[in-house]
């Protein structure tokens, strides 16, 4: 048998080695190239599908939340803290403020100050600053700062560790060790970029007190440099749609989301029960909630409480925090699919929801969908007109997806086309984020802490920025967004000159917009000596 095997085997090679270079392709393209592009197009369309459904049903459920009143305020009791005649003060519980930060010399001030503005009894609060700078100046810097508002008569505690190990996940984790934490109840949470209102806590920390299912009170981040490039503005426009649908749904249907990892509010009991800190992704974040939330504590995202916070302003910036927010969530599903699989004491719907509308079709498909099926599939098929894409899949489903997205910002309408160019080109990077992040290979543990720049650019000059545009135009090159964008380029030519189904019309813009951004025509340029 094996020797028949053998033969027809050789029998095979020899009539392939004997056809003509031309016949060669045309089979391998009828029994390879065709089948294969046409299972690609399926998949792609099934996987737009789920995109479709689990955007409209979050828009569902926070239209129920807008149109019925289901407000936090009208659900759970938040009645303002007082002080009364016997407790005073203490009738307050007490609060630490904790404010992770590395090497933030453009913004730590606006923090640092923010934090002790905040309206609280002065002996039921206390800020602490976890600084794992390296940088020397910066490190005495951020020091000063805090001996400044400790003089003020600030309860503000500067702290520093030996490493960095873990990252922020570490910094939190030791944060917490110190003994006069353990008389603190809840925690407050800001990045070295935002600025909470002297009310943030007045607003919040009652949802806690009165209610002690609630974990983590969620607020909504505020951009207060939405205007600075029209890169900053496609980025408020994905936020927006993150904070106003998805966070609200989540509040709205089943008190759960993924905490974003500042500007909320945690109750420290809860983060003791659901494990503490755990710095095996670069979400610890996300980590945390999804324990806390199998554990059965309970989420409440406030929409009208704003934080203000900044956009990256660079591409190379912006890129990195893709790459971790994209390569996390993935990586954690990978840790987290069976724990939660097999998590006691959860239903099954619980169970449904967070593997598949939190983890797949929301961190994995769309990401993988957006650019499989837009830059890749689409393009592909001008040389297969044998392969056909129904309309609904080609027209329908991502303009109700986009329209949906562009609801969040109703005043960026006009800059839709624009969002959904700039969002296939960052779409590359998610996709292999995700795959770096499902395989747990390569720059799966990167931390690179995003790049804020405050009140940089305001102080500098344009000559200076121009001269540093020029100097330093080489290094703006992106080599992997040129190339697709000359494969796409390719494509749109094929498209245009051999048929008429108008795929060019999409394909060519695409082609430019991963070109301009590959050349680093995007974002803004920062001053040499910044």
């Amino acid at each position: 048998m094996e020797k028949v095997v053998t033969q027809l085997h050789q029998v095979l090679l020899l009539s392939w080695a004997e056809l003509p270079l031309g016949e060669l392709w045309r089979q391998f393209r009828a029994w390879v190239a065709v089948p294969l592009l046409r299972l690609a197009v399926f998949a792609c369309l099934i996987m737009s599908t789920m995109v479709l459904v689990e955007k409209v049903s979050m828009g569902l459920i926070t239209l129920y939340a807008k149109v019925f009143r289901r407000r936090p305020a009208r659900i759970y009791k938040c009645d303002p803290l007082t002080e009364d005649e016997e407790m005073g003060p203490l009738a307050y519980p007490m609060v630490l403020v904790q404010i992770p930060m590395y090497n933030e010399k453009e913004v730590y001030q606006l923090s640092i100050g923010a934090a002790c503005n905040m309206v609280w009894p002065g002996d039921r609060i206390i800020i602490q600053v976890l600084d794992d700078s390296t940088d020397p100046l910066v490190k005495e810097l951020v020091k000063k700062e805090c001996e400044m508002w400790y003089g003020r008569g600030k309860n503000i505690r500067y702290e520093r560790r030996e490493n960095r190990i873990g990252y922020k996940a570490g910094a939190l984790k030791v944060g917490m060790r110190y003994s006069y934490v353990e008389s603190c109840e809840y925690i407050a949470m800001f990045d070295a970029d935002f600025q909470p209102a002297p009310d943030f806590l007045m607003r919040t920390v009652p949802f806690l007190v009165h209610n002690p299912s609630i974990a983590l009170v969620q607020s909504r981040w505020k951009f207060v440099n939405a205007s600075e490039c029209l890169m900053t503005r496609m980025q408020e426009m994905s936020m927006n749609f993150h904070f106003k649908v998805e966070q609200e749904s989540g509040s709205t249907a089943c008190a759960f989301f993924g905490y974003n990892g500042t500007a909320g509010v945690w109750r420290i009991r809860a983060i003791h029960e659901a494990g503490g800190w755990q710095d095996r992704t670069t979400v610890e974040d996300m980590d945390l909630a999804v324990r806390a939330g199998l554990a059965g504590w309970k989420f409440v995202y406030l929409g009208d409480v704003k934080v203000n916070s900044e956009l990256p302003s660079t591409f190379k910036a912006y890129r990195y925090q893709q790459h971790r927010w994209s390569c996390g969530p993935a990586n954690l599903f990978r840790k987290l699919f069976l724990n939660v699989l097999m998590a006691k004491g959860v239903s099954m719907s619980m169970k449904l929801y967070v593997i598949y509308n939190f983890f797949v079709a929301r961190r994995i498909v769309s990401h993988f969908v957006t650019f499989s099926f837009y830059c890749v599939v689409i393009p592909l098929s001008v040389f297969f007109p044998e392969v056909t894409i129904p309309r609904w899949g080609l027209m329908y489903v991502p303009t109700a997806i986009t329209l949906i997205n562009a609801a969040g910002t109703p005043s960026s309408f006009h800059l839709v086309i624009f969002w959904v160019l700039f969002e296939n080109v960052m779409s590359l990077h998610r996709c292999k984020a995700v795959l770096i992040g499902l395989l747990e290979t390569g720059r799966v543990n990167e931390w690179i802490v995003t790049e804020k720049l405050g009140d940089t650019l305001k102080s500098k000059s344009d000559a200076c920025a121009t001269k540093r545009f020029r100097f330093k135009i080489k290094e703006r090159f992106n080599l992997l967004e040129i190339m697709v964008g000359i494969y796409l380029l390719i494509c749109a030519c094929y498209d245009y000159v051999y048929w008429d189904d108008l795929y060019f019309i999409f394909i060519f813009p695409q082609s430019v917009a991963f070109i301009v951004m590959g050349f680093g025509f995007i974002g803004t340029i920062i001053p040499a000596d910044k």
